[in-house]
C-alpha cells in the first residue's frame, strides 16, 4: 500500500490527523514563535501564574535565529482526545532540559513529565518544566499545565522521509531495536495545545528569552541571600530565640530562621493559626526576632484543617479530595486567594514574618488528591498538581506586593511561569551528587533550588555539602529532624563558619546576578552548557565570572574543565590556566576560580546581611584577577521594596583603570562607600 492510499484509508477511519498539519506559526515577540493545535485549555501555566513576558526586555535582546525549515518541517494535531505536536530532530542534535533533573540534562528517550517528590522514576519531579534547548540553538516550550508526553527520536511515522532503512533482525547483526527518528513528538490528554519556539542561535539567549517570556526571574529582598536556619519541628519560642542568640555568641553568620510544623496549632492538616503553646506571645516573639536583626520563616502544606479560622471561607472552593484529610482550595480562583491571602497577611506579615516554606505541593501519589479529582474552577486532579504549587506561590506573591514588600521563600513543586514568584524548590532529597546535578539544571528551566544540609555520615561529608549549598540560590542548614547546628561537626566547624561568612562576602556579586535574572532572563546558575555547550554536572557557573567545582566526601583530588581563555584561583589569584585541569583543595576549600581580568565586588566578612544595609554607609571591596582587567559590574537598591520598577535602582560599571564606580542606570542612591581595591593577581 502506497503512503497516499494509506493516508486515504486513515481518513475513511476518521484519523486523518494522525499524520498531522501545519501549524500556523506567528511571531508574537522578538524571537519567539507560537502556534496553536486545536483548542487549548483556558488554564495553562502561564495563566497559572498570571505573570506577563517582559516584552521590553524582550525587544533589546533583538531576534535571534532557527534551524532552516524547522517551522515548516513541523506539525500538529488532535485525535481521541489528545493532542500533539511533530518538531523536526537531526540525527547529531542534542535535547537538554525538561525539568529539574538529578542525573543529566540530555534526553533522548520518552519522558513523562509530571509534578510528584523525586524518586526512580527522574521524570517525576518538583519541577517538570516543559521546555527544552536543542544543541541546534533553540528552544520548545509547551504552554500547558497537563502532564506531558515526549517521544525525542522515538516513534517512526508510517511513510516519514526520513524513516532509516528497515533491517532484517535474522540477518543483520547491526539490526536496531530501536530506529532513530527524525522528530521530537509531544502529546497530552488535551483538546489542544500552545507551544512556543523560542530562537537562538547562542544557548544562554534561548534560556533568557524563555525567563522573559515567563515574566523575568526573581529578584529577591537583600536579607534572604544571607544564612537560613530551620529549628527542629517541636522548638518552642524560648529555643528559637535561644538558638540564634547562640548563631551570634559563636560568631556564625544568620539572616533567617525556619519554624518548622510545631508552630501550627494543628498540622497535617495546617490551620495557619499559632501554637500557643509553644508560641503564646507570637507577636512578641516576632519582636524579638527582629531585634536580632533575623527574619522568621513559617512552613506549610496546603491541606486545611476544618480547625483553621480560615475553613469556613475556603470551603466554597475546595476540591474533591483531601491531603491528609485537609480540604484542598482551588486557588486558581481569585477569591480563594483572596481569603488565604488576607488571613496570611493580617495574622503574620503584618507582625513581621516574612515568608514561607510551602511542603508539600508536590507528591507522593498516595498522600495528594487522584487525576479524576474535581474543583471548582474545572480543572481535574492531574492539571491543579501540575500547577498548586505555582497557584499557592501566586497569592503569596501578590499579598507581598500589595505591602510593596518583597519576600524569599521555600516550595517543592513549581513549574514555568513562576520565575518572578522569590520561591526557592527544596526537597527531601539527600544525595549530594543527585542535589548538585539538580541545581546545575536549573539553569535551564527558569528554576531555583536549594541543596539543604540536614545531615552527614562525617565531617568530611558536611563540609562538602555546606560547600555546595553556601553557593546556590539559597544557603540554608534544616534542622527540622535531628536539630544539627553548623557547628554540628565540631572538627569542621571553623570551616563551616568560613564558608558561610565567604558567601556572604559575595552578597554584592551574587546581587548583581539575581539583578540580571530579574532584568534579563540571565539564570543565576548555569551549566557549562550554557557557557561553551559542555555537557559537565559536576561544575557550574555563578554569575558571568565565576565557577563552582564542589568535592564530594572521599575526593581527594577532581578533574576540572575550564572554559576558553586563562582562569585564577578565586581564592589566591595564582593562575591556574585553562583546559582541564586537576585539583587536590584542602578540605577547607571550596573550589572557586574566576576568569582572567575579572573584577569582582564583595563586601567585608559580616554575621548579617540585613544588617549590614541598615547602616548609612556600607564598604566594599573590590577583588581584582589581572592582568588586563575587564570593567565589572554592580547593582543596587533599597533591596526591602519593589520601587526598583520605578526606577529606583543603579546600575554601575566597576572602573579597575580609574578604580571608581560609574553609574551607567537608575537614580537610586547606593549606600556602598568608596571601594577597597585588592589586586589578587600580585598573589
Amino acid at each position: 500500500m502506497s503512503e497516499m492510499t494509506l493516508i486515504g484509508t486513515l481518513a475513511a477511519l476518521g484519523v486523518s490527523q494522525a499524520f498531522g498539519s501545519p501549524l500556523g506559526w506567528k511571531q508574537t515577540d522578538s524571537g519567539l514563535w507560537q502556534a496553536k493545535i486545536g483548542k487549548p485549555d483556558k488554564v495553562t501555566l502561564l495563566s497559572a501564574a498570571g505573570v506577563p513576558p517582559q516584552k521590553s526586555k524582550l525587544r533589546e535582546l533583538g531576534g535571534g535565529k532557527l534551524p532552516k525549515d524547522f517551522l515548516k518541517e513541523s506539525s500538529g494535531g488532535t485525535f481521541d482526545g489528545k493532542a500533539w505536536v511533530r518538531l523536526p530532530l537531526e540525527p547529531d542534535e542534542k535535547i537538554y532540559g525538561l525539568g529539574l533533573r538529578l542525573r543529566g540534562l540530555e534526553r533522548r528517550d520518552i519522558v513523562r513529565l509530571r509534578m510528584d517528590h523525586f524518586g526512580k522514576n527522574e521524570d517525576q519531579t518538583h519541577a517538570p518544566v516543559p521546555f527544552y534547548v536543542s544543541s541546534k540553538g533553540y528552544g520548545v516550550f509547551v504552554n500547558s499545565a497537563r502532564p506531558l508526553t515526549y517521544y525525542i527520536g522515538v516513534g517512526n511515522q508510517l511513510g516519514a522521509k526520513q524513516n532509516p532503512k528497515p533491517q532484517d533482525r535474522n540477518t543483520d547483526p547491526g539490526w536496531d531495536p530501536q530506529p532513530f527518528s527524525h522528530a521530537v513528538e509531544i502529546s497530552a490528554d488535551a483538546s489542544g495545545l500552545e507551544i512556543y519556539i523560542i530562537e537562538g542561535p547562542e544557548l544562554i539567549k534561548v534560556v533568557q528569552r524563555f525567563n522573559l517570556l515567563c515574566g523575568g526571574g526573581a529578584l529577591p529582598p537583600k536579607q534572604s541571600l544571607g544564612f537560613w536556619h530551620r529549628v527542629r519541628t517541636m522548638a518552642d519560642s524560648q529555643e528559637v530565640l535561644n538558638e540564634m542568640d547562640e548563631f551570634k555568641k559563636r560568631g556564625f553568620p544568620l539572616d533567617v530562621i525556619g519554624l518548622e510544623p510545631g508552630w501550627h496549632s494543628k498540622s497535617y492538616p495546617c490551620t495557619y493559626d499559632w501554637n500557643t503553646k509553644l508560641f503564646p506571645n507570637p507577636d512578641d516573639f516576632l519582636v524579638q526576632c527582629q531585634k536580632r536583626g533575623v527574619n522568621v520563616n513559617l512552613w506549610e502544606n496546603g491541606g486545611v484543617s476544618e480547625q483553621s479560622s480560615m475553613f469556613s471561607a475556603l470551603k466554597p472552593y475546595a476540591g474533591s479530595h483531601t491531603e491528609w484529610l485537609g480540604m484542598i482550595p482551588d486557588y486558581t480562583k481569585t477569591e480563594a486567594r483572596t481569603i488565604y491571602s488576607n488571613h496570611h497577611e493580617a495574622t503574620h506579615i503584618a507582625k513581621g514574618v516574612s515568608g514561607y516554606k510551602l511542603d508539600e505541593v508536590d507528591g507522593y501519589d498516595v498522600w495528594l488528591w487522584p487525576d479524576h479529582a474535581q474543583f471548582p474552577s474545572g480543572i481535574n486532579g492531574a492539571t491543579m498538581r501540575q500547577i498548586f504549587g505555582v497557584a499557592m506561590q501566586r497569592a503569596l506573591s501578590e499579598t507581598f506586593q500589595k505591602r510593596n514588600q518583597r519576600t524569599m521563600g521555600l516550595v517543592r513543586g513549581t513549574n514555568a511561569g513562576a520565575q518572578t514568584f522569590d520561591h526557592v524548590i527544596y526537597s527531601d532529597h539527600y544525595d549530594h551528587r543527585e542535589f548538585l546535578c539538580a541545581l546545575v539544571s536549573t539553569g535551564l528551566c527558569g528554576t531555583m533550588w536549594a541543596p539543604e544540609i540536614r545531615s552527614a555520615n562525617n565531617s568530611e561529608e558536611w563540609i562538602r555539602r555546606m560547600q555546595t549549598s553556601c553557593f546556590a540560590h539559597l544557603a540554608q542548614l534544616n534542622g527540622w529532624a535531628d536539630a544539627t547546628k553548623p557547628w554540628s561537626y565540631e572538627s569542621v566547624a571553623e570551616a563551616s563558619k568560613q564558608t558561610i561568612l565567604l558567601r556572604n562576602q559575595l552578597f554584592p556579586y551574587l546581587y548583581t546576578a539575581f539583578a540580571q535574572y530579574a532584568q534579563e532572563g540571565k539564570s543565576v546558575i548555569r551549566p557549562m552548557l550554557l557557557e561553551d555547550g559542555g555537557a559537565e554536572i559536576d561544575q557550574f557557573m555563578l554569575g558571568d565570572e565565576l565557577l563552582v567545582a564542589p568535592m564530594f566526601a572521599g575526593q581527594k583530588s577532581r578533574n576540572l574543565r575550564l572554559p576558553a581563555g586563562q582562569w585564577r584561583d578565586f581564592h589566591t589569584g595564582k593562575s591556574v590556566g585553562s583546559g582541564v585541569i586537576t585539583i587536590s583543595p584542602s578540605l577547607e576549600t571550596t573550589p572557586i576560580y574566576v576568569r582572567e581580568g575579572a573584577t569582582i565586588p564583595m563586601l567585608n566578612p559580616v554575621l548579617s546581611i540585613g544588617e549590614t544595609f541598615k547602616q548609612p554607609k556600607v564598604q566594599v571591596q573590590i577583588r581584582t584577577y589581572g592582568p588586563q582587567l575587564r570593567p565589572g559590574l554592580l547593582y543596587d537598591d533599597d533591596g526591602i521594596t519593589f520601587n526598583f520598577k520605578k526606577g529606583e535602582y543603579s546600575w554601575f560599571t566597576i572602573d579597575p583603570t580609574t578604580k571608581s564606580f560609574k553609574q551607567m542606570s537608575g537614580n537610586y542612591r547606593t549606600k556602598y562607600a568608596e571601594p577597597k581595591w585588592i589586586s589578587m593577581s600580585t598573589k
